[in-house]
């Protein structure tokens, strides 16, 4: 009996987190699992190398993503501080908005609570369907958000991609992309691409609320402590009802 209930209360923490599904077209069901401390060290290492140099994350201070990453603070400084930044300091960039307007039309939006506004699923398929598009000032659209002003950062990684459009007999209407195709390959294969997105949106979806970990951890104590006392109170219950009965 106990040991169902302890793999009861196991799977309860390792639960996905449930998301927001944007309505739209082309967004994908995604889960993600903030108690694996692994996928989030990736996602943060991926997120500062690739995320950073335009966007800030100005409510997560780099001390609060070590002690929850489980990382010292020696580690955080080495491997994740590039701007001269101290350990307490929050993760801002070095790009002045200013700059920023007049590069790409409109200043990067801080990333902290992205995952919330958006989804994890909406990110997640964000990501994964940039596609070339000479028309376009950098060169490439997307999918999920079309027209958007922001080059496609993870090219090197991801490779490039063509749309692939439905067939129909709608004339000279505007052709619908069925789906994308990749016709440059780029440094990661498509399934360790994948992975590197769930990683950087499950580090995203954390740094939106950092306290959701401490939530996971302490719920399961929570459930546990009203198992005993469920099991004393029903003991106490027969004990004072024996007569009774």
């Amino acid at each position: 009996m106990w040991t169902r209930l302890v793999t009861a209360l196991a799977l309860f923490a390792a639960t996905p987190v449930a998301t927001a599904i944007e309505s739209g077209s082309h967004v994908e069901d995604f889960e993600i699992y903030l108690n694996n401390e692994a996928s989030l060290q990736r996602g943060a290492k991926y997120f500062v190398n690739h995320c950073l140099s335009c966007h800030s994350a100005r409510y997560m201070r780099y001390s609060r993503l070590a002690e929850d990453l489980g990382l010292t603070a020696d580690q955080v400084e080495k491997n994740l501080i590039f701007t001269g930044q101290k350990i307490g300091e929050t993760m801002t960039n070095a790009m002045r908005s200013e700059d920023a307007k007049r590069w790409f039309g409109n200043a990067p939006p801080d990333l902290t609570l992205v995952a919330r506004s958006r989804g994890v699923d909406w990110l997640y398929s964000y990501l994964r369907s940039f596609y070339l598009d000479p028309a376009r000032p950098f060169g490439v659209n997307n999918l999920v958000y079309p027209n958007v002003n922001m080059p496609h950062v993870l090219a090197q990684l991801q490779g490039g991609q063509r749309p692939v459009y439905e067939d129909d007999d709608r004339g000279g209407e505007e052709k619908v992309i069925d789906h994308l195709e990749l016709v440059q390959p780029g440094l990661m294969t498509s399934e360790e691409y994948d992975r590197m997105v769930r990683d950087l949106v499950t580090f995203m979806a954390y740094m939106a609320e950092p306290a959701r970990l401490a939530r996971l951890r302490v719920g399961m104590w929570v459930m546990l402590f009203l198992i005993v006392l469920l099991v004393l109170s029903y003991l106490l219950k027969k004990e004072y009802w024996k007569d009774v009965h």
